[in-house]
């Protein structure tokens, strides 16, 4: 009996032995060749893509997907998808889709897909830095390059953008027969730059708000935006919101002081708030409609430092509004330090400020971090054979007559180079692109014209404001939007 028994224990033992071995030789098999999996039908594996998460550079298990989205994106490169921020999900109409609502199709190209009439969007990873810089690790002079004939442009059509450009600088609706100005595409020597669309530009800036402040040069931007972001069609979801930012008409006032509307789908506001000078306007005497007003040089507009807070773009400009007509004729008396200096030589006082208001600005970046703030450099004027009040002309119809390329590095305007250098606000250089075309101005097709006077300094829309959006759209800060289906 008791041998019995140990030969029984015996077998245990050397059972155990073997089958620990067995396993061994197993689990090595398995290592250096999985050939066991050739044996489970293909049916019960649930493929990941290797790039769940577009742009990451390491793989993401699916216990680590599910714990971020609920769900697994199959598509192994997704450039642009729509989204509806604030829903469980949504149903895109995009190909090869199971029914668990898995995006099976390799790529998906679009910005945008439409459901049920209703544009979705969302923003697009950042690109590779490769994919539209010519030189990597370069920063891209977007003020030098040429302009490129392209029959896609406008982005809009001048004669139905109605709802946000003033008749004044709509030359489709003059007696002007040539628009050839319009087919003309700036290309920067160092870059591609993103193609603009108003679906893009609208989520690029979801939940945020774009700020024009500036002369009537910096409202043609703002006019011009407003096209190019809606088509130049009629938008039932914009609406008004100038009553947040006190942009109402004034009793017996022609126009208010500027205008907010806001993209209701995204969220985005775009808002123009006139400041000819940049600096601080203050009546001496309020209750003298006549009195004279003190123009504080080195103070930003009240306007700039009430709102700041609100905006996440900022653009700025000046520069046409500096002369001793136009001071006179507003009761513009120049201070510095709370003090007059009636006598002070214009060019020095347009510079200080303009340095002034940069440097506030900058000053201020710290507590906005959101923010991204440019001040755009002049516009050219192209009066030939006298000034805007002394015959003054600009009727040549011939794009880039005057060439089509910049060559130089440095900005055509000095002053405004001068006064963002050492600091965080960005130059938005327009200025030596745009004195290329001298053709591209409202000339003598205004809808009212004076007898002898011709409009050499403002500009026909569509036209060259457009490429300014381009160039800024470019340089829009971007974000990634973790995407939920």
């Amino acid at each position: 009996m008791k041998g019995g028994l140990l030969a029984l224990r015996s077998t245990k033992v050397a059972f155990v032995l073997v089958t620990l071995i067995c396993t061994t030789f197993v689990i090595w098999g398995w290592d250096k060749t999985p050939f066991i999996v050739s044996l489970i039908p293909e049916n019960q594996f649930f493929k990941i893509s290797p790039d769940i998460f577009i742009g990451s550079p390491t793989k993401k298990t699916s216990d680590e997907v599910n714990k971020d989205t609920g769900n697994y994106l199959i598509s192994p490169a997704i450039k642009e998808i729509a989204y509806k921020p604030n829903e469980k999900a949504f149903d895109v109409e995009a190909p090869n889709k199971d029914a668990n609502n898995v995006l099976l199709s390799p790529a998906i190209n679009e910005t945008a897909y439409k459901h049920n009439e209703k544009v979705l969007d969302v923003e697009a990873p950042n690109s590779s830095p490769t994919k539209h810089d010519k030189r990597p690790n370069r920063v891209c002079n977007y003020a030098k390059g040429k302009w490129v004939e392209d029959d896609h442009r406008p982005f809009y059509s001048g004669g139905r953008c109605r709802q946000w450009l003033s008749e004044m600088w709509a030359c489709r609706v003059t007696d002007r027969t040539d628009f050839s100005f319009e087919k003309f595409r700036w290309q920067p020597d160092d870059c591609e730059m993103d193609e603009f669309s108003g679906i893009k530009f609208l989520r690029r800036m979801r939940n945020k708000t774009l700020a024009f402040i500036g002369d009537s040069l910096g409202r043609q931007q703002f006019q011009s935006l407003m096209c190019m972001v809606s088509g130049g069609k009629e938008r039932r979801d914009v609406i008004d919101v100038g009553w947040e930012y006190g942009l109402v008409k004034a009793r017996g006032a022609l126009r208010p002081d500027g205008w907010a509307y806001r993209f209701t789908r995204t969220n985005a506001t775009i808002l123009f708030y006139w400041s000819a000078c940049l600096c601080d306007l203050q009546k001496l005497n309020p209750s003298d409609s006549k009195s004279e007003v003190a123009m504080h040089l080195d103070r930003p507009p009240a306007f700039l430092r009430q709102f700041l807070d609100k905006f996440d773009i900022l653009v700025l400009n000046t520069g046409h509004h500096w002369n001793r007509g136009k001071l006179d004729a507003n009761h513009w008396v120049m201070h510095v330090g709370g003090i007059p200096t009636p006598d002070k030589n214009m060019l020095e006082a347009k510079n200080l400020a303009i340095a002034s208001v940069v440097k506030w600005v900058d000053s201020q970046l710290p507590y906005h971090p959101n923010l991204k703030a440019f001040y755009r450099s002049i516009s050219p004027r192209h009066f030939f054979n006298g000034d805007w009040n002394s015959g003054g002309t600009c009727d040549n119809m011939n794009p880039l007559s005057k060439g089509k390329e910049v060559l130089k590095e440095e900005s055509a305007d000095p002053a405004a180079a001068k006064a963002v250098k050492g600091t965080n606000v960005t130059l938005l250089d327009i200025t030596a692109l745009s004195e290329l075309r001298d053709e591209g101005h409202i000339s003598k097709y205004s809808i009212r014209p004076s007898p002898g006077m011709q409009d050499c300094l403002h500009w026909c829309l569509p036209g060259v404001p457009d490429t300014w959006n381009e160039i800024l759209f470019a340089q829009l800060p971007t974000s990634r939007k973790k995407l939920q289906l």
